[in-house]
């Protein structure tokens, strides 16, 4: 059995395709006012989305996303078998919040600004293996909550770094399921998935996350394409999480010098993509709700579409948090990646 479902040494390949039947996302005013604004199933008027605290914010927008998400589907609450998810919040607070309100089976995940891409490869051998379907993968994070957990108070007014980058307040939900010819026509599905391994190469500069991550994406690309074999160019889009300026040339960099060039034109980062130059976020946008809301809006859609056929979607965390940080402890970083696929028919 472990033959049928492993290529190489970190990939795993879904036998039986799990289907993304629907996909949704809430994010912040700022995102709203990005390049991607229309796309988004809900933006909020305001930062704390009418709630009293900045991190029952974060749980709100997150079970919006599942709310909307569930409905696209035409499914109930408890049509659902498993709902996992992750935010960046101490204890993945907010993604708890909003499975208590959901009332389904939790499974919570912590993998910083990768979570979105674990959560579909997790779920996806969920599906595949028979044990859960659907299940409903989720992630978020807001601007507001990592700042003053990983940062500053909002109220010191920081000088932000060249390299630092801006935390997504928004959050994504997809469904996945086993095919059905009952569903409603599918999205997109899960062909392959690549766990990634921590790399740490001993950045320790918290307003650096692109340089953190970069040698954990590469690292989980070579693997990818050392076990499977594919080609680049194979793929309309390699997709990277929240790399930004920074860590996207980086990773070019470090893939070139480990065997496995990347062609450029190819190359997507959704830091790069959610937020416009003049809004100034610096070296981009991060933040797990940052892959998150990116694919729900605009990588998904491409794909049903068909002006996309298949991606290798890869969301990239730093592991780093304030207490390792006080401590003097270097970031490790981590990057689990999915081949998604568009739907035939």
């Amino acid at each position: 059995m472990r033959a049928e479902n492993r290529m190489g040494y970190q990939t795993v390949i879904y036998k039986n395709r799990p289907q993304i039947v629907a996909s949704a996302c809430a994010v912040g005013p700022r995102e709203g006012k990005g390049p991607l604004g229309e796309q988004f199933d809900l933006v909020a008027n305001d930062a704390d989305f009418g709630q009293e605290s900045y991190e029952q914010a974060e749980a709100a927008l997150l079970r919006e996303a599942c709310r909307i998400c569930l409905s696209k589907a035409g499914r109930g609450e408890k049509s659902i078998e498993a709902m996992l998810g992750g935010d960046l919040l101490n204890q993945i607070m907010a993604s708890s919040l909003a499975a208590r309100s959901l009332k389904v089976p939790f499974l919570g995940l912590y993998g910083a600004c990768s979570t979105m891409a674990e959560s579909l490869l997790v779920g996806g051998m969920l599906c595949d293996g028979g044990y859960a379907s659907p299940v409903l993968c989720t992630a978020g994070s807001h601007y507001a909550t990592a700042e003053r957990q990983y940062r500053f108070p909002l109220e010191y007014a920081c000088q932000r770094t060249p390299a630092a980058q801006w935390t997504v307040t928004g959050a994504g939900a997809v469904i996945l399921a086993l095919p059905d010819a009952s569903e409603k026509k599918a999205q997109a599905c899960l062909a392959r998935g690549c766990m990634g391994r921590v790399v740490d190469m001993g950045i320790s500069d918290a307003n650096n996350m692109g340089a953190a991550m970069a040698p954990a994406a590469a690292a989980t690309l070579c693997a990818y394409f050392d076990d499977t074999k594919d080609d680049p160019k194979q793929f309309d889009r390699i997709i990277t999480g929240d790399l930004g300026m920074v860590g996207s040339e980086l990773l070019l960099e470090w893939t070139e010098k480990l065997g496995h060039p990347l062609p450029r034109e190819k190359m997507m980062d959704c830091g790069l993509t959610i937020f416009d130059p003049g809004q100034d976020s610096h070296a981009g946008g991060s933040g797990c709700g940052c892959a998150a809301s990116v694919l729900c809006a605009h990588i998904l859609p491409k794909l049903a579409s068909g002006e996309w056929r298949r991606v290798l979607f890869m969301a990239t965390g730093a592991l780093l948090s304030p207490t390792t940080s006080q401590q003097g402890e270097t970031i490790p970083g981590i990057a689990h990646a999915v081949v998604i696929e568009g739907v035939q028919g």
